[in-house]
């Protein structure tokens, strides 16, 4: 299978065209994460490959290096709210990149887990939010913000509060996607896969190192809604995390 024809899976999964696969999924049950690579031959890779994600980062262990600032050059505009049954996709309007090391990447969409599936030192934090990019090329980047209970955050409840009904999409008019980021900068980084069906790796993942603050009501209406919706851990079979960029 080709990056782009899994590029676009990938989005199909997570968005509209999900009715186009002839397996459906679910995070429990006979359709559960352990039955993913089982349920038609297009998933295969959920159970064949070792480079699979979501994975425990020990913190301890992580290699210091110098890995390339984010330059994330989102714009502030309309973004589309989507209920696919699996979790809250934001689409964005075209025009957000991020530039790493000299590498551009479109920001297509962020969405939502809970708890989050990246854990820290084997901690999960109550909410995460992937925000996926892809290349020129169809390469595929994951950068994940990691949100601890605390204070409000806007950028959160500017979501929460046009959450649609499933199948349904509804639109904030402008929204600012920084609102979603730490203030710094450090990162870990590791090769790793989607975290949904097909689970294509050759995924880049960048984690960001600081959390940021949600409050408890905001924890409790996503809940509300999807009460459990992340993959679990996987192995991390020798590959190697590193961590920098601040």
């Amino acid at each position: 299978m080709s990056r782009k024809i899994d590029t676009f899976i990938f989005l199909a999964t997570l968005g509209a065209y999900e009715s186009c696969f002839s397996a459906s999924w679910t995070y429990d049950g006979s359709h559960g994460p352990e039955h993913w690579g089982n349920l038609t031959p297009e998933y295969a890779t959920c159970m064949t490959s070792y480079q699979q994600s979501p994975i425990n980062i020990e913190s301890g262990l992580a290699q210091r290096v110098p890995l390339p600032k984010l330059d994330m050059y989102y714009i502030a505009d309309h973004v589309e709210i989507i209920n696919n049954e699996h979790t809250i996709q934001v689409n964005v309007a075209p025009g957000s990149k991020l530039y790493v090391g000299g590498e551009e990447a479109d920001l297509k969409q962020f969405h939502f887990h809970s708890p989050s599936e990246e854990q820290i030192d084997g901690v999960a934090y109550p909410l995460d939010a992937h925000f996926v990019h892809v290349t020129r090329d169809g390469r595929i980047s994951v950068t994940a913000v990691l949100f601890k209970e605390g204070h409000e955050n806007f950028g959160v409840t500017q979501i929460f509060n046009a959450f649609p009904t499933a199948g349904q999409v509804n639109k904030v008019a402008y929204y600012n996607l920084h609102s979603l980021f730490p203030q710094g900068r450090e990162y870990y980084k590791y090769t790793g896969s989607l975290t949904t069906p097909p689970c294509s790796d050759g995924v880049t993942w960048r984690i960001m190192t600081e959390p940021v603050e949600i409050s408890k009501e905001q924890i409790q209406a996503f809940k509300t809604h999807y009460k459990m919706n992340a993959r679990p851990l996987q192995p991390l079979n020798n590959r190697i995390v590193e961590v920098g960029g601040g």
